[in-house]
């Protein structure tokens, strides 16, 4: 707990908080998200509707992970903290309604839910932190300056119709994303040291691992009830299975390993806010991309598990475990420095797949591609275990 008064949590050398109970009820808010994240691309799964989805995805993961940056500053068991939580959800509950009519009918109330959680947490947070902490005060002040600045062109955006809406967003996201990677330089307050963004790291690595939790629970949420509505055939109950060993890779691949490595390498290190910054605030994106793609594709097989794979089925059950390594090579290469073989290697058997991909089924090209997950997971967990041991 904070001392003194103060919404700071208390810190100690290799000190680990453990995820509070309020932010796993905060989380809950994304795993509807999420839903709807997984239910407009596959409505709307065109080079357009494609390209506006994945704004609405970069906008969902990037309020969750500015969430959990600030939860591991303040203290959440503090009762202001878990208020301007419960605020949070609200405006998040209104964010993710918006979703599947966000470049419709709902841009304004996305845009605006959006801009009050990012600038309103960051202001708020800004405000609690002491005058005796002047580093985190002035990099929470830069924090919200950027994101009053893209606040701009969302709300601009949602008052605007058509492309002239889907260009606002871009330019958008563009500065969101941007803002980490310069440190935040603003005009007459200049850039924050790493030394600013120190974070706990076992508890960010937790948080994380906690979002990928619930991005392989909303692909089994979509597996479950895709496959109660359907008529079951020996194809569709072969396409059920395949599609739940496929998430079971996936959890294997990110956490088998990988996690624990993740959460012991940031708890160690010198520059926690570097390393924080690139393995979990970028590198998770096509990790957690990737799953939300794959849900899309083992919908698509239980609706149709027979026939000729179209390009929709193609793009979604060999484009999602894809995204899914690329991810997760480049994140275990940020805290190990190694690119893992095996990893490498399920890359290139995915490409490998496209060519064919066409004269295969549906459920031939799914138990495939679990194929290449099960194989690239169990080569991690054997090549490491041998090395381990020796």
């Amino acid at each position: 707990m904070s001392g003194n008064g103060s919404l700071l949590r208390t810190r100690a050398p290799h000190q680990h908080h453990r995820v509070t109970y309020v932010e796993l009820f905060f989380d809950l808010v994304f795993v509807f998200a999420i839903t709807q994240i997984s239910h407009t691309l596959l409505a709307h799964f065109t080079p357009l509707g494609i390209l506006q989805t994945t704004i609405l995805f970069l906008a969902v993961w990037w309020v969750w992970i500015y969430t959990s940056w600030i939860t591991n500053w303040l203290d959440p068991e503090r009762t202001p903290v878990r208020v301007m939580l419960f605020g949070l959800m609200i405006a998040g509950l209104l964010l993710s309604t918006s979703i599947p009519k966000a470049f419709e009918s709902r841009g304004l109330a996305f845009a605006v839910a959006f801009v009050v959680m990012q600038v309103g947490r960051s202001f708020y947070t800004y405000c609690s932190i002491p005058r005796s902490q002047p580093g985190w005060r002035m990099n929470l002040l830069r924090i919200t300056c950027w994101l009053a600045c893209s606040g701009v062109f969302w709300i601009a955006g949602g008052l605007a119709d058509g492309q002239t809406r889907l260009m606002l967003w871009i330019v958008a996201v563009v500065i969101e994303y941007c803002g980490p990677l310069f440190r935040f330089w603003f005009p007459g307050l200049g850039a924050t040291p790493y030394a600013d963004w120190d974070v706990e790291g076992g508890h960010m690595a937790e948080r994380c691992g906690l979002f990928i939790i619930i991005a392989l629970g909303e692909s089994i949420v979509v597996t479950g009830a895709t496959f109660a509505s359907a008529a079951w055939t020996a194809p569709t109950i072969a396409g059920f299975v395949v599609a739940l060993i496929g998430s079971i890779a996936m959890w294997w691949v990110y956490f088998h390993i990988g996690a624990e490595a993740g959460a012991e390498q940031i708890s160690h290190s010198e520059e926690t806010g570097r390393l924080a910054r690139l393995a979990y605030t970028y590198l998770h994106l096509p990790i957690v991309a990737g799953i939300v793609v794959s849900a899309v594709g083992d919908e698509l097989l239980l609706a149709h598990p027979d026939g000729h794979a179209d390009a929709k089925t193609i793009l979604s059950m060999i484009g999602g475990p894809l995204l899914f390594l690329i991810g997760t090579i480049l994140f275990k290469r940020s805290i190990r420095g190694i690119f893992q073989l095996s990893h490498l290697a399920g890359i290139g058997l995915l490409i490998v797949l496209i060519p064919f991909a066409h004269s295969l089924s549906p459920l031939m090209l799914s138990t495939a591609t679990t194929i290449v997950m099960l194989i690239v997971a169990a080569w991690e967990a054997i090549s490491l275990g041998s090395s381990a041991e020796a």
